[in-house]
């Protein structure tokens, strides 16, 4: 019994001996899309050991969206890499002493906040196992929606959004992110009821969609755009409210 008491102290000594910082390459990938970096502020990360709650090493993703035509247009070999030296990302650094569940959290983009959302991922991290390259990327599905509204005359309500992919890659004509792939509406609201919807038609100018309402009275309004790609699960709602005065 002493020796196996004293076999498993020396074991866990050893273990800590060799415990060492552990980098942790994080990214923040747009879902059909590029990567979360300086363009659109960047994602909040955090690494915590899933079992106790403990925080490991936070931060933001810096950088730039990437390589368009390595991400989205070259075929995808196993092993290959969609990542350069200057696609956003986080390098962070754990002290762990054994094998250590890790859970992966990211909430952005930071600089779009209505359109920003939270993801998680866990994986099994081994203390003085670099990830590198590519690293842990988390995917964030949705689209970022930044509405307008105007007031004109007799009542009319213009509204305009500018839409986007999470990483700020934009929407355009037989572009690769088609506009009409994309469906976007606007809803009037008053005191928790629906007035009106109606469908906001791309512009013909990169990333805009425009429509509006007529003939409404004085009153505060909430409006309430949503967007959604018929491809991918990608979507998004923002409200804003609106006091429509002559």
């Amino acid at each position: 019994m002493k020796l196996a008491v004293f076999a498993i102290g020396f074991s866990l000594a050893w273990m800590s001996a060799l415990a060492q910082p552990t980098h942790i390459m994080v990214r923040a990938q747009a879902l059909d899309a590029k990567f979360i970096g300086d363009h659109t502020g960047g994602a909040d990360i955090i690494l915590t050991d899933a079992r106790t709650g403990k925080v490991l090493a936070k931060g933001r993703t810096a950088g730039g969206t990437g390589d368009t035509g390595k991400i989205m247009k070259a075929p995808n070999r196993r092993g290959g890499g969609l990542t350069d030296a200057q696609t956003a990302g986080l390098d962070l650094v754990i002290d762990i002493s054994a094998p250590t569940l890790v859970r992966a959290e990211a909430v952005g983009p930071q600089g779009r906040p209505a359109s920003a959302i939270h993801v998680t991922s866990t994986s099994w991290i081994y203390p003085g196992h670099d990830i590198t390259g590519d690293g842990w990327i988390l995917t964030l599905p949705g689209l970022v929606v930044e509405p307008k509204v105007e007031t004109g005359v007799n009542g009319i309500l213009a509204v305009l959004a500018n839409v986007t992919l999470m990483c700020g890659c934009p929407i355009e004509a037989g572009g690769l992110w088609d506009s009409a792939n994309y469906s976007v509406e606007a809803t009037l609201i008053q005191g928790g009821k629906t007035l009106a919807t109606t469908p906001l038609t791309f512009t013909g100018k990169t990333s805009q969609f425009a429509g509006q309402f007529a003939g409404q009275m004085p009153g505060r309004y909430t409006v309430r755009v949503t967007a959604s790609d018929r491809t991918t699960i990608n979507a998004s709602v923002v409200e804003m409210p609106w006091d429509l005065k002559f």
